[in-house]
């Protein structure tokens, strides 16, 4: 079949304008497929890297909203398997006009546990002993920074809400992270801690955790929650991936739903290929007489039909397998919407799998209208009026 290649490439754009439609709406169809599939992978089947696979996340057992104490820190850094821990504080409330295009995340920590807990944060030792050494500093991720015009020395007012509290701020310090941290500030938990009332200090959301190593995960969870399993505060302790995927969780069931939609998105692209396929073959009825007139036998011509519609369907796949490339580049660049999408990509297997996607619905598309006319009887076809 090779040497009939050339007769299927000009079948397949014959009719220019339909195969321009076709190739849009399957290339359309394949990219958002395609980006899809790069969030499924990304959420849930990516490799975890190495910085984030030593921290874990140690919360209270009810709620992330319910705070605990203080006092637990030094008993989870005696655990075996425990490198350092540290707090890690949200502070909810607002910045400026609290429009979501001014929204990021800001936690107040232990500044000179930091960057132990963090060794992908990069930024000069002069911001990093600024940072150190001045009770109201804060650091700024770098996507943050450019999106909010901040620069060194600039003055920055948080205004708390479930801290009645305002902090005022000074930038001393731009990190890069290569992370969602791009998009967070920190900041000193001292000074948050001083400011409020007597009765509301000493209290933290979460703690954040560096091991020994990935493989002490499971011992290290169990060791710290085993510690407090009959105190007050119970605490749940999880990997940092777990932690991000819970907030996804708060969505609904987010892998049936992307599912649901790689599914639906597959059906009409089925449905667009398979419309395109009858009418191409529709109108070359009587062509399709003429070759068996010439010798072509029906195995020949249900291979050039066929051969068609894999032409189109797989052109259309490496476009939108192009266009999810882009998309997922734009998605890495923007707001992270409470998940980690600074490695998402659109990887090999992705790739394999949606051109995988675009060469079985051009075949299955393809084979009953083809096998009907590779089949049909020779005067039958000729007759046929065009």
């Amino acid at each position: 079949m090779i040497r009939y290649l050339p007769l299927v490439v000009k079948n397949a754009i014959r009719n220019r304008r339909r195969t321009a439609l076709t190739l849009v709406s399957v290339a359309t169809s394949l990219c958002l497929l395609g980006t899809l599939m790069a969030l499924y992978r990304s959420f849930f089947y990516s490799e975890t890297p190495e910085y984030q696979a030593h921290r874990l996340i140690v919360r209270n057992k009810v709620s992330l909203a319910n705070p605990l104490r203080l006092s637990y820190l030094p008993l989870i850094r005696k655990v075996a398997g425990v490198q350092e821990a540290t707090i890690y504080q949200f502070f909810a409330g607002s910045y400026k006009d609290d429009t979501p295009s001014e929204s990021f995340a800001r936690f107040a920590v232990e500044s000179e546990r930091l960057f132990r807990i963090f060794p992908e944060f990069r930024l000069s030792e002069e911001e990093k002993y600024a940072f150190l050494h001045e009770r109201t500093a804060a650091i700024v991720g770098i996507k943050t920074a450019r999106s909010l015009n901040m620069k060194l020395g600039d003055r920055v007012t948080l205004r708390g809400d479930i801290f009645p509290v305002n902090v005022d701020l000074i930038i001393r310090g731009i990190f890069q992270a290569g992370t969602a941290d791009d998009e967070s500030m920190y900041f000193h938990y001292d000074y948050l801690n001083e400011s409020l009332r007597a009765g509301e200090r000493d209290t933290v959301g979460a703690f954040i955790v560096r091991m020994d190593g990935p493989e002490s995960a499971n011992a290290v969870i169990k060791g710290i929650d085993d510690q407090f399993r009959n105190a007050p505060l119970q605490t749940k302790t999880e990997t940092e991936k777990a932690f991000q995927l819970s907030f996804l969780a708060m969505l609904g069931n987010v892998k049936a739903f992307l599912l649901s939609i790689c599914a639906a998105v597959t059906f009409t692209i089925l449905l667009v290929t398979g419309n395109t396929m009858a009418m191409a073959v529709r109108e070359r009825t009587r062509e399709v007489g003429v070759l068996k007139t010439l010798g072509f036998t029906p195995g020949i011509i249900l291979g050039l039909l066929v051969g068609e519609a894999l032409v189109l369907s797989l052109t259309g796949g490496l476009l939108g397998m192009g266009l999810a490339a882009l998309a997922c580049a734009v998605l890495r660049s923007g707001p992270s919407f409470g998940a980690d999408l600074s490695q998402l990509a659109v990887a090999p297997s992705v790739i394999a799998i949606g051109l995988g996607i675009s060469l079985m619905i051009g075949f299955i598309s393809s084979l009953i209208p083809a096998f009907t006319a590779s089949r049909r009887p020779i005067l039958e076809s000729l007759r046929v009026n065009n």
